[in-house]
């Protein structure tokens, strides 16, 4: 239960957010629901005098159908044939008492009756605005869809019914196709109308964006419950008015998944352990309201969700922090993004530095005394069952502390981001779980296995655990078969494995540096040095106008699983291309020769290479692509006349 104490905490630290509209970067809005509301996609306006008589109505752009609307626990769970109405708002089987009248489902009589004795209640008590007491007057008329008709909101056919669905046939007889078929996906019946009240004089505030209204309703709901089903909330342990209807759409509208629910009173979801479902999980209404609203706040706010399911990452202290799935570029931006004027390469204790003092930047924006991080995982199984599959909440200095130690050494460089330009850049840092993903399956992996190894990974960042052998394994078979995928491609999935083996090296207390190590004598680091230095030699040859790919690159993956017969037949293939360079070929063929006299004799085999062939691979190529770009540089500068 610490996990629903934990945002219910959250959603009492955050009272001044509540019924606050903020907007995704897509323009769609959501807000810190109060309790006791909801929200719903509204498709017609209906507006009322202060007398209760009719105003006038228009159909609801899209980006504006959001509608926050008072809500009971019945009309949250309602499905099916049940009767359970909205308390204001709500469809027209629900608001329109002439609704049987223009063809209603005759299944559906009863809507309207049950919808106007509920609001009658409140209109009676001493917790109803004026608002309220409006709108009742005007339903009780039964005259609702009369009056769209009129005002030519709702379309009916020759004996006086609802339209089904519109045909272009009908223009001949009706005129351009009515606004309300473009907002509707179904019939004119499934139209959701939210009330507002008009007045001559003034135009009074959108009642569902008003705060005193939605406290309207949540007195008069709290004061309905009183003390009925008063028991221990196992989350407060407090004695509360208890709920067994929790709330859905979590993740987003139209999503029917519960955390918690039992209502399988005849199967096997608690019987057999419990006589009833309260014993295993009993939780007040209010703690239940406040804590799946603040979840589904944070889960808009700021949540990554990949095919549904959901990582969050929260503080008690402040909301925003370091999401755990991202990479350095998204997280550290400046720090990682190497200098364009300074071409000596970055090291990664200097890379290091940057991180800490970064974070510790992040440190010092949050207050000293009881600051927590709260990491979160769900998904659901089933169309009505969602699940926790992962609940961790640690000190705040603890989390930054794991965050950095996972982007200080699961680590690289990297080229396949772009900058605000547009323009792609160099970065060091670490990748992103997706990433990690995609360059152990492939781009064209499956959502299911990409969340799933995104799973894995939290563990590995959050409490330091070791990266799973089988993931590192294979996206080194894949950066070994670069001939399988486009040049852009390889190259992220070479560089993002290049992290990871870099990160296994770590814990075992043995990471390399990016820079170039000359100094280095492992047997697979200086393989990969050889086979760098013969690709580079062979593209040089080629000429830039010649794109096909290098004996080195096609020979590749044979060569990380036989070597010493590979390199043969690589070295083989580089003659023509060194007597076609001259003496331009002399540096890179006594590099060769340097290498490979450092081989001991008993390591030039055909054992198969380690990953770390790959780190002397990328470290070897940058290096000599770095000399030449300077090289060139020093021949234009002397060009110029310069020293």
């Amino acid at each position: 239960m610490s996990w629903l104490l934990h945002l219910y905490e959250t959603y009492e630290s955050n009272q001044d957010q509540v019924g606050v509209i903020e907007k995704k970067r897509n323009g769609q809005e959501y807000t810190l629901l109060p309790i006791s509301h909801t929200t719903q996609n509204a498709h017609i306006d209906v507006n009322i005098t202060e007398d209760g008589q009719f105003h006038s109505a228009t159909v609801i752009a899209k980006s504006d159908a959001s509608t926050l609307i008072p809500c009971t626990e019945d009309a949250a769970n309602r499905a099916g044939s049940k009767v359970a109405p909205y308390p204001l708002h709500d469809k027209l089987s629900y608001v329109a008492g002439d609704y049987i009248a223009y063809g209603g489902n005759v299944k559906n009589k009863e809507h309207f009756a049950e919808y106007l004795k509920q609001l009658e209640k409140w209109t009676n008590s001493p917790y109803a605005m004026d608002v309220v007491k409006s709108i009742y007057r005007y339903v009780s008329k039964r005259s609702l869809i009369q009056d769209l008709v009129n005002e030519k909101i709702l379309v009916v056919d020759d004996d006086g019914q609802l339209l089904s669905k519109w045909n272009k046939d009908y223009e001949d007889r009706y005129g351009e196709r009515p606004a309300i078929f473009s907002a509707l996906t179904g019939d004119q019946e499934g139209a959701f109308v939210r009330f507002n009240v008009r007045s001559p004089d003034k135009i009074l505030t959108d009642i569902w964006k008003c705060a005193e209204m939605y406290q309207s309703f949540i007195r008069y709901y709290q004061a309905k419950l009183g003390n009925e089903n008063e028991d221990v909330c196992y989350v407060t342990g407090k004695r509360l008015p208890s709920t067994d209807k929790h709330t859905n759409k979590i993740r987003h509208a139209a999503d029917k998944a519960k955390l918690i629910s039992a209502n399988d009173s005849s199967g096997f979801t608690y019987r057999g352990r419990f006589s009833e479902s309260n014993e295993v999980a009993n939780v007040s209404y209010e703690v239940s309201q406040k804590a799946h609203n603040a979840l589904k706040w944070l889960i808009n706010r700021q949540a990554k969700i990949v095919d549904g399911r959901v990582f969050l990452v929260w503080g008690n202290e402040q909301l925003d922090l370091p999401d755990l799935v991202e990479d350095s570029f998204d997280l550290f931006g400046s720090v990682s993004t190497e200098s364009k004027t300074e071409r000596s390469p970055n090291t990664l204790k200097e890379f290091a530095r940057e991180i800490e003092k970064s974070i510790d930047g992040l440190r010092g924006d949050l207050s000293t005394t009881h600051s927590s991080v709260y990491i979160l995982i769900l998904d659901s199984a089933t169309t009505g069952r969602m699940a926790v599959l992962y609940y961790r909440y640690m000190d705040k200095d603890l989390y930054l502390d794991r965050l950095k130690a996972w982007h200080t050494t699961c680590v690289w460089r990297h080229r396949h981001r772009k900058n605000s330009e547009g323009k792609m850049v160099s970065y060091i840092g670490s990748p992103s779980t997706k990433d990690v993903a995609f360059a152990a399956y492939g781009p064209l992996a499956s959502d299911k296995i990409v969340k799933g190894l995104m799973e894995r990974l939290v563990p590995c960042i959050v409490d330091g655990r070791s990266l799973p052998l089988d993931i590192v394994r294979s996206a080194v078979q894949r950066a070994s078969n670069p001939v399988s995928m486009d040049r852009w491609e390889w190259e992220k999935t070479l560089s993002v494995t290049c992290a990871l083996i870099n990160k296994i090296l770590s814990d075992q207390k043995g990471e390399y540096d990016m820079a170039l190590d000359t100094e280095n004598n492992d047997r697979d680091y200086l393989f990969g040095r050889l086979l760098a230095v013969a690709d580079v030699l062979e593209r040089r040859a080629l000429g830039p106008s010649e794109t096909r790919s290098t004996n080195a690159i096609r020979y590749m993956n044979s060569f990380s699983r036989h070597p010493e017969r590979t390199w043969k037949t690589i070295q083989e293939g580089l003659q023509p291309y060194q007597a076609r360079l001259g003496t331009k070929a002399r540096y890179l063929s006594g590099l060769i020769d340097e290498i490979a006299s450092r081989i001991e004799i008993t390591d030039f085999n055909n054992q198969p290479l380690s990953g770390k062939y790959l780190l002397g691979f990328y470290s070897q190529r940058h290096e000599l692509y770095q000399k030449r770009e300077t090289d060139r540089g020093v021949k234009e500068n002397e060009a110029r006349g310069g020293n």
